[in-house]
């Protein structure tokens, strides 16, 4: 039986933990970045890494607000950061409950990214504020997954927490379906190979995402045979055996 918990953890530098069990490689992909596997019913998975510290550079916010110098923000917990100091934001790419998601360009490389905005007037219940950290915190866990948007960075200003993911230009799986109108039995085959890998690696690594659905993938590009990508980890938990 497996259930959820929601104590709130220490930031700590401390990196997610390694496990020398075997690993699995995609058979589509002889590229994607390792994951490990677990080898019989007497592994153990690694345990949940506690909150990480997140990156903070410069200052100021995205709505104009200047963040003091060595301000300590309330939802990270680390000093108040300006994002467009090191990204170029760009045009819109979506938006949800919570926040808004922007085309981004790294300054210093010109890599595209996804950057988004969730603006803190949101965030007024305790409960909110946790969800935001964890989310965060499951991010860096699940970092270098194959099937996973690529967690970049986190930063906190004046109005907004914003949360600099992997940019995935293929768009939704949603709207890969209804374009398609129809899928062969071998497409639809990969299409759930890659979903299935998701949900075999966040249980592995401790992790039960709760919003699995077309929406909440993403194609790493337009190609047809584009590997998904995972998104939208606020609902999710870390699980323990008990």
């Amino acid at each position: 039986m497996t259930k959820t918990y929601e104590q709130e953890k220490p930031i700590t530098t401390d990196p997610p933990p390694r496990t020398s069990m075997p690993t699995y490689r995609p058979p589509h992909d002889h590229k994607a970045r390792e994951v490990p596997l677990s080898s019989g019913s007497g592994s153990r998975r690694p345990p949940p890494p506690r909150l990480p510290a997140f990156p903070s550079w410069g200052t100021g916010s995205m709505g104009g607000r200047r963040a003091p110098t060595g301000q300590i923000g309330p939802i990270l917990q680390r000093p108040m950061a300006d994002v467009r100091t090191l990204f170029h934001l760009e045009r819109k790419l979506g938006s949800g409950q919570f926040g808004t998601t922007y085309l981004c360009t790294e300054r210093a490389t010109g890599r595209k990214y996804a950057c988004k905005s969730v603006s803190k007037r949101k965030l007024v219940r305790r409960a909110d504020i946790d969800d935001m950290r964890r989310e965060i915190t499951i991010l860096q866990h699940l970092s270098g997954q194959p099937n996973v948007a690529e967690f970049k960075s986190a930063f906190e200003d004046a109005d907004d927490v914003h949360v600099v993911m992997e940019f995935c230009s293929g768009g939704e799986l949603f709207d890969r379906i209804t374009a398609k109108g129809s899928y062969s039995e071998r497409q639809a085959a990969a299409v759930c190979r890659d979903i299935l890998t998701v949900v075999h690696v966040c249980h592995f690594m401790g992790v039960m995402h709760r919003d699995l659905k077309p929406e909440n993938f993403l194609l790493a590009s337009p190609a047809d045979d584009a590997p998904l990508k995972a998104i939208d980890f606020g609902l999710s938990v870390f699980t323990e055996e008990g």
